[in-house]
């Protein structure tokens, strides 16, 4: 276990400290201020434009309309033209990292128990453990961190409907929410190899698509991932639906060992560096993850086996991935396609011309690469 960095702050002339904790890997605050139910709005956006975050000392649910109050003021900024798709996404990006450094800007008290030490307080200790595990002692951490924290929680007791699987999947706090369904639906009507005896599923997350394999009569599946949240989610998914008996879960960074007549993985879709560690499960540096199994399914299949790449052409669209890239990868990691199937996004932002990535992602599709080895 990492040992979590101190904060330390000056309240009532008094020297303080207690540790400080991000989920975005936000750095340690270096200028704090009490801040309480008095402060408004201009003075706190004025201050955390400054780069002082505000300790809150008063009610709960006015440090909530405050944060409201500050994402409108950071919202109303006007933005520019984009010269291109790419420039767009640039922006974009810019101004979402920034918007979540300043929104970050309001600090909550925690005391050892994840207990809000604030009058109104929800009581979010069951998310904050879920999200944290144990806490050592007192901490900070952003009014933003917890609302988001007590939203998945709020997703994991609820669920997400998958109708592939006729059942629901609970994902935990930091893995990736299978709520874009088309590539869920690929996986549940492509084609089954010849040998169903075993897949592999390179980067399960919530155990979704080693599950729709296992419903569809797949012996054995191992499922693998290097985040012990993703093993811990689909372990518990899994065991819910009564498929832990199918499914063989591994802590590795990406092939177990061995070989599979089918091997699926649906990686980050697009290839660009992660502004935090949350953020790993959409954006893949340099399209390691997409290079690394390319690479290595030909050692990894059967003679006569299928793997199966679940991806977006959004990176494409946005001009981060050239259109004969993929192909290419394809081609020199030699394996050669044997179908590919699509289907269109049904997320609300492919329909939104508010969006500022509306132009890509109306165009998006995301395809499912049947690929066997080229010799």
């Amino acid at each position: 276990m990492s040992v979590l960095p101190l904060v330390h702050w000056t309240e009532s002339d008094q020297p303080h400290s207690a540790f400080w904790r991000s989920e975005s890997g936000a750095p340690v605050p270096a200028r704090i201020q009490i801040a309480g139910d008095q402060m408004s709005a201009a003075q706190a956006y004025r201050l955390i434009c400054e780069g002082t975050q505000l300790l809150w000392r008063g009610d709960f649910h006015n440090a909530r309309q405050l944060l409201q109050a500050l994402a409108r003021r950071v919202d109303k900024k006007p933005r520019k033209p984009a010269a291109s798709p790419l420039d767009a996404f640039n922006r974009h990006r810019l101004a979402q990292s920034q918007r979540a450094r300043l929104l970050g800007s309001i600090l909550l008290p925690f005391d050892a128990d994840h207990s809000v030490m604030l009058r109104r307080a929800p009581d979010a200790r069951q998310a904050c453990l879920e999200a944290y595990g144990r806490a050592s002692g007192p901490y900070l951490a952003s009014l933003r961190e917890l609302q988001g924290i007590i939203g998945a929680h709020e997703w994991r007791k609820k669920g997400v409907q998958i109708p592939a699987l006729n059942a629901r999947i609970h994902p935990h706090y930091g893995v990736f929410s299978p709520v874009r369904g088309e590539y869920i639906d690929l996986v549940a009507r492509a084609p089954l190899p010849a040998d169903r005896s075993r897949a592999f599923d390179i980067g399960t997350g919530t155990g979704v698509l080693s599950a729709v394999l296992a419903q569809r009569g797949i012996k054995e599946i191992i499922a693998t991932d290097q985040d012990p949240r993703a093993l811990a989610c689909a372990k518990e998914n899994l065991t819910r639906l009564g498929l832990e008996t199918q499914v063989d879960l591994q802590q590795t960074d990406m092939f177990p060992d061995g070989q599979a007549p089918l091997i699926i993985c649906n990686p980050p879709w697009l290839p660009a560096r992660p502004s935090a560690p949350v953020e790993y499960a959409i954006y893949d540096p340099d399209s390691r993850m997409l290079r690394e199994f390319l690479n290595g399914l030909p050692n990894h299949l059967t003679p006569n086996g299928e793997g199966w790449l679940i991806l977006s052409d959004l990176a494409e669209h946005l001009g981060l991935r050239r259109p004969d890239e993929l192909s290419s990868l394809i081609t020199a990691a030699g394996l050669r396609v044997l179908d590919r199937l699509h289907a269109r996004p049904t997320h609300g932002r492919a329909t939104d011309s508010t969006d500022p990535l509306y132009a890509a992602r109306s165009a998006e599709v995301t395809s499912l690469w049947r690929l066997i080895r080229a010799d």
